[in-house]
């Protein structure tokens, strides 16, 4: 069983999924994969992001993340996004992301690319399912297959019970109110395994 390459695709403003994607990554690397964890560029003014001291303190920590292009997703078997909810839908920074992929998605790159969504928002009912469905209904143009955890492990239920990907809530300063750190990794394991059979299947 060859492992796979798996890109971890997040957007963060005071760290709550890059947390997420951090804990994706180490139980990537503990199965054996190889692991990019690249952020969303960031796109909103210096001003808007110096006033909030958290956003500024966290975008200054993480500057030496490589900002994602096209190229991870075209060099990926996997991919696993983790973005705060905006309305319902993904931020724009995840947004310019996926509209740049055009050209990979017209040479038929992105098809049979395996791919899992999370999410969080500022409270338990802020949009985070109908922001993994929009990044998913962009995977189903994309002609990717959607891993999505399901009930596949009792960790699903002491995470919130989110079927479509894990999900949390985050308090004012940002800090992750539910226990989904073993909920992220199974479901970054699962993907992985998924992306696997697919990769051994195309060989």
């Amino acid at each position: 069983m060859s492992n796979v390459k798996v890109a971890v695709i997040y957007y963060s403003q005071t760290g709550t999924n890059y947390q997420m994607s951090r804990w994706a990554e180490e139980a990537l690397k503990e199965a054996g994969h190889e692991v990019k964890v690249v952020r969303a560029q960031e796109l909103a003014p210096a001003e808007a992001i110096a006033q909030n001291p958290a956003w500024e303190q966290h975008l200054e920590e993480t500057k030496d993340v490589p900002v994602a292009t096209p190229d991870d997703l075209d060099w990926a078997d996997a991919f696993i996004f983790s973005t705060p909810t905006r309305f319902g839908n993904v931020p724009g920074q995840v947004k310019q992301l996926l509209d740049q992929c055009g050209g990979l998605w017209g040479a038929g790159k992105l098809v049979n690319k395996v791919v899992s969504g999370m999410s969080s928002a500022m409270n338990p009912h802020g949009g985070q399912e109908e922001t993994i469905h929009a990044l998913y209904t962009t995977m189903m143009h994309w002609g990717a297959i959607i891993v999505p955890p399901g009930y596949s492990n009792e960790v699903i239920f002491s995470s919130g019970g989110n079927p479509y990907g894990t999900s949390t809530t985050v308090d004012g300063e940002g800090n992750i109110q539910e226990d989904i750190e073993e909920a992220v990794k199974h479901q970054a394991r699962r993907t992985a395994e998924v992306a696997t059979w697919v990769k051994n299947g195309q060989q």
